[in-house]
């Protein structure tokens, strides 16, 4: 399972800000467009909803969690998915969680 959070943290990365920073490139720092294209669409709409929802969802269930276990650097998966998205923030805790618990701490 390792591997696998490995991956997809990078892939989680990679992919989302590859878009993001094509965007950039292509229309600045224009902040009035970045909200027309997220309002643009009832689709739109729909998958930033989604994406928001759930993160309001996730980040206390980490802390909570991150508590229960011991885990420390909670704060990473939640700056990941602040910054980045639930793309990074979940598969990096996971992989926190998931080491943690190998180690047989919790």
């Amino acid at each position: 399972m390792r591997t696998l959070y490995i991956a997809v943290c990078i892939a989680g990365t990679l992919i989302p800000l590859s878009q993001f920073f094509l965007w950039l490139s292509d229309h600045g720092l224009d902040l009035p467009a970045l909200y027309a294209e997220v309002m643009g669409s009832q689709l739109s709409l729909f998958a930033w909803a989604d994406v928001l929802i759930t993160a309001v969802a996730l980040i206390p269930f980490m802390i909570v969690e991150a508590r229960r276990i011991g885990l420390p650097r909670v704060w990473l998966p939640i700056l990941g998915t602040c910054c980045v998205g639930l793309s990074l923030g979940l598969p990096l805790f996971l992989l926190l969680r998931h080491d943690h618990m190998a180690k047989g701490v919790a």
